[in-house]
């Protein structure tokens, strides 16, 4: 085990991100001919769990928060609203390298099923940006749904964040570090809540040769969330599974000590058996039996609506 808390395996040609490698080998595990054809064609196998997902009635609007290419998001709403929902703001995982919001439908339709209205942003990556650029555009994205969301049936009063490995570091990050959000034009007040699956909140030092040139700063505390831990944080819900050797649980067990220590509202769950991958594949519905994920971060977000 790595002092940083992360196994991350070189990136291979070809290979993907790790959650897309471990994605794979779950999905070929229960659809073995589907996924070899997937591959076949260069597809993510996380297209499979779109395609196999029994789609809500919903509307998807496309919009760009900001000029770069990387800079769009994607807003699915439960059709024919009738009254404005809470807002889920989704950032996926990929090691601050890759990812790509279209894969994570399935992700999102869990979550419009469910009566909220969610937003997927794609976001820059290293070697474009390292940090702190990725949290810059997590903070423009977040302020931009804000600011524009009430017009397409959600409510601002009611924003949350969420997000998958290194997107849970970055939700978390921004409800946690209330000058960033402020100096994107977020009050942190606008923040319900924020849950983390599998996410990276406590990794100094870093061995890994990639998060070293991905993080280059100054002062290394200051890139990690659990320096910003604070009394008055947003309620938190932080989970893991508890053979994930990607993201090691510690930095969950860690930071949810620290905020529960300073009193801060916070939740940590730890699924036996899953791993990394496993934790976010859970939401989409063939493999909900595997933890009850959706369930629990339906209950977190609906008892603070």
């Amino acid at each position: 085990m790595s002092s940083d808390g992360f196994s991350i395996a070189p990136a291979r040609p070809g290979r993907g991100s790790p959650i897309e490698r471990a994605t794979r080998l779950t999905l070929r595990a229960a659809f073995g001919i589907a996924v070899l054809a997937l591959l076949a064609t260069g597809c993510s196998p996380l297209v499979l769990l779109n395609w196999a997902n029994p789609e809500p009635a919903h509307d998807r609007l496309e919009f760009s928060y900001g000029p770069g290419a990387r800079q769009r998001l994607d807003l699915y709403r439960p059709k024919d609203l009738k009254t404005s929902a809470p807002v889920v703001i989704f950032f996926y995982g990929g090691g601050w390298e890759g990812g790509e919001r279209g894969n994570y439908r399935f992700a999102a339709l869990a979550l419009v099923e469910q009566g909220f209205v969610v937003a997927v942003p794609d976001y820059r990556v290293y070697p474009e940006v390292g940090f702190p650029g990725f949290l810059e555009d997590t903070a423009e994205a977040a302020a931009w749904i804000h600011r524009e969301v009430a017009s397409h049936g959600g409510d601002p009063d009611r924003l949350f964040l969420m997000g998958h490995s290194a997107g849970a570091y970055n939700a978390v990050m921004l409800a946690l570090d209330a000058d960033r959000a402020a100096a994107a034009g977020l009050p942190s007040s606008a923040i319900r809540g924020v849950v983390g699956l599998a996410g990276p909140y406590d990794f100094l030092p870093m061995t890994s040769k990639t998060l070293q040139a991905i993080f280059a700063a100054p002062d290394m505390a200051r890139t990690q969330p659990i320096t910003f831990a604070r009394a008055d944080a947003p309620p938190v819900l932080l989970a893991t599974g508890d053979v994930d050797s990607t993201v090691y649980p510690r930095n969950t067990r860690n930071l949810g000590r620290r905020l529960r220590d300073l009193g801060a509202p916070v939740e940590t769950i730890e699924y036996s058996g899953l791993g990394h991958a496993g934790i976010v594949i859970a939401l989409a519905p063939l493999f909900r039996g595997t933890a009850p994920v959706l369930t629990d971060v339906t209950r977190f977000l609906k008892a603070r609506s």
